[in-house]
């Protein structure tokens, strides 16, 4: 019988580790799934027939006007693993605004900017709403195992945004296309305005074609009477290991008929700056990457300082510092970058505006400097300065 016994056991065995197998195959299967139409898709026909007509364009790729020192993968994810940096994440909840669509029932008379965090914010001008970089989801990644996960809940709940105009893309990075976030305006917004090939991602998650409309550096449409300018940025793009610059990335000017903004997308120090604010300046306001910056990656992010000096490139008036606060996705602490942002602005003598996530701004009522994030230790520019190259 205890002979019996355990051949019976031994036949278990295998069905008990195939049916293990089994499952991890199915849970792994489920996740690549998810994390493959998180990739979105590439671009194809008359799409990219058109990307090819750019002199931006060169074998398949989109390239910078002045290059980039390219950063070392492994390093960079050798440093992701084991560097334990202080204060890279809030330990106490952060003091949003809740918001709803009846907030936003009235608009006003002026140029009005709502930041939710990151680079997702809500320009409105001469009667139009214009919904930039929305990332409503929980992770800045494909998915939850790979994923950076936000501080706070968005502010504005997707399913009570008041009616918008139009969706505004930088570039298909995680932090600010997001997948579930696009599915869920789809039907809700008519028009996506994003640069050269990010249509192939939107059509690929459910976009109608018609509701679509791609961008080069330059080029400007209209959203009512507000003109909408894809700037120039230096940056780069890409969803998977396999479609680096892939497609185009860029900042944007909101142009209205007496006031005007500009957003600097994701980008490193360039001269461009000069040339925008030369042929679209002066902005009433201008949201400037200041968050994610490392001396690795200086040539795509340009830091703090940098962006006190692109506020003045372009001719602003009024500096408001966004791409900070939500994620941690560099190494410095999550209160650093508005901090160094606060000296360099004030030794330059440059207006700053500090909302919390949630909070809306009337350019002429700038609510000025507003210390709602703790008091916590970071590095200064001297003590890691971000320079970007070939300046």
């Amino acid at each position: 019988m205890a002979e019996k016994s355990a051949k019976k056991k031994k036949r278990r065995w295998p069905k008990i580790v195939g049916l293990f197998l089994a499952v991890v195959l199915l849970g792994v299967g489920i996740i690549m799934i998810d994390i493959w139409s998180a990739f979105g898709a590439r671009a194809k026909g008359e799409r990219l027939a058109r990307m090819e007509q750019s002199v931006h364009y060169n074998k398949g790729k989109f390239v910078n006007s002045l290059p980039v020192q390219e950063t070392q993968l492994l390093h960079v994810l050798k440093r992701w693993i084991f560097e334990k940096t202080p204060n890279r994440e809030p330990d106490n909840p952060i003091p949003i605004v809740q918001r709803s669509a009846a907030d936003f029932a009235d608009q006003p008379n002026e140029l009005r900017i709502t930041w939710f965090g990151h680079s997702s914010f809500l320009v409105e001008l001469d009667g139009q709403r214009i919904l930039v970089d929305p990332v409503w989801g929980d992770y800045a990644s494909m998915g939850a195992i790979t994923g950076v996960k936000r501080f706070f809940a968005p502010p504005l709940p997707l399913d009570n945004l008041p009616a918008i105009d139009a969706v505004v893309l930088s570039h298909d990075h995680y932090d600010h296309l997001n997948e579930p976030t696009i599915k869920a305006l789809r039907d809700q917004v008519p028009l996506f305005v994003v640069p050269l090939g990010i249509g192939a991602h939107l059509e690929h998650w459910g976009v109608s074609p018609d509701r679509i409309q791609e961008l080069e550096w330059w080029d400007e449409m209209k959203v009512g009477s507000v003109s909408l300018v894809c700037t120039p940025a230096r940056h780069f793009s890409g969803r998977s290991l396999r479609d680096r610059d892939a497609t185009l990335w860029a900042g944007w000017a909101f142009i209205g008929e007496t006031q005007r903004a500009y957003f600097s997308g994701d980008t490193g120090m360039f001269p461009g700056f000069q040339e925008i604010g030369n042929r679209l300046g002066p902005f009433d306001i201008t949201l400037l990457e200041t968050g994610a910056y490392d001396p690795t990656w200086r040539d795509v992010h340009m830091g703090p300082e940098q962006a006190v000096e692109a506020h003045q490139m372009v001719q602003g008036k009024l500096m408001v510092p966004v791409h900070w606060g939500t994620f941690a996705l560099a190494f410095h602490g999550w209160t650093e970058p508005v901090e160094r942002v606060l000296v360099a602005a004030s030794r330059e003598g440059v207006a700053v505006a500090t909302p919390r996530p949630g909070e809306s701004i009337l350019v002429s009522a700038n609510p000025g400097i507003q210390r709602w994030w703790p008091e916590l230790s970071w590095k200064t520019a001297e003590e890691m300065p971000i320079i970007s190259t070939g300046l």
